[in-house]
């Protein structure tokens, strides 16, 4: 299900008030590269979402083809270089980066530029474990 929209998913996180805050993500189903438990992954940055999930961690995503969906609930975790994890360095955030958006579908035809833009942009993955999974597919 998950790829079937090049691992486009609706992305919903709580804001400061308290109402939901949705985008577009591109997401996947990862290996966590720490726990190595399966998690949900997408790429983001920006203060203003990045804050949210600092703050208030649970995160909705949702993947639709046709009449059919799945979705998943749980805690985000981020990793990137303004929010380093205990056991993964800067070689192993670049290659989490790239792990997130071929787990969603994605394909690139120049790492070296991708891995470019990631650390120039500050991008951070953002890891869900599932807590719930539900649809009807």
């Amino acid at each position: 299900m998950v790829t079937r929209e090049h691992g486009l998913a609706s992305v919903a996180v709580v804001r400061a008030d308290g109402t939901p805050h949705t985008s577009l993500v591109n997401a996947g189903v990862l290996e966590h590269p720490l726990t190595h438990r399966p998690v949900v992954g997408y790429v983001t940055y920006g203060p203003v979402k990045l804050r949210s999930l600092r703050e208030r961690p649970d995160t909705s995503l949702l993947w639709r083809a046709g009449w059919q969906w799945v979705g998943v609930d749980g805690r985000s975790e981020l990793i990137g270089p303004d929010d380093p994890a205990d056991g993964l360095d800067a070689d192993g955030v670049r290659l989490l980066l790239r792990a997130v958006f071929t787990g969603a579908g994605g394909t690139h035809d120049d790492w070296d530029a991708y891995d470019r833009v990631m650390r120039e942009e500050r991008r951070v993955a953002v890891l869900v474990e599932p807590e719930r999974v539900y649809g009807n597919s």
